[in-house]
């Protein structure tokens, strides 16, 4: 592969990086304002999710992940469908060198 290829490609890679963290604070955002609605049902939040990942992230080829905790905390996951890597949005996105 000849340099010029490999950096064009670095450039691709970069750049998908970029657009899937942009949608992942978009879809904190707006699994933020879910929160601050107050409580509802699980059936109504796991609509939402699926809503907030069709839009926002399947795009890109990841989806929204909810992991329950026993404690009854809730985790979201982005997964990149082609490798089924995870990344926690707050450690993966926010925390990360740009």
């Amino acid at each position: 592969m000849s340099s010029e290829a490999r950096n064009g490609f670095h450039v691709k890679y970069d750049d998908g990086v970029q657009k899937i963290r942009d949608a992942a604070v978009a879809v904190i955002r707006q699994l933020d304002q879910l929160r601050s609605t107050g409580p509802m049902p699980r059936e109504t939040l796991d609509a939402e999710v699926a809503r907030i990942a069709r839009e926002k992230l399947q795009p890109y080829g990841c989806d929204l992940v909810v992991y329950r905790t026993d404690g009854g905390l809730t985790r979201f996951l982005i997964e990149v469908q082609n490798t089924g890597r995870r990344y926690d949005l707050i450690k993966s996105f926010f925390h990360c060198e740009r």
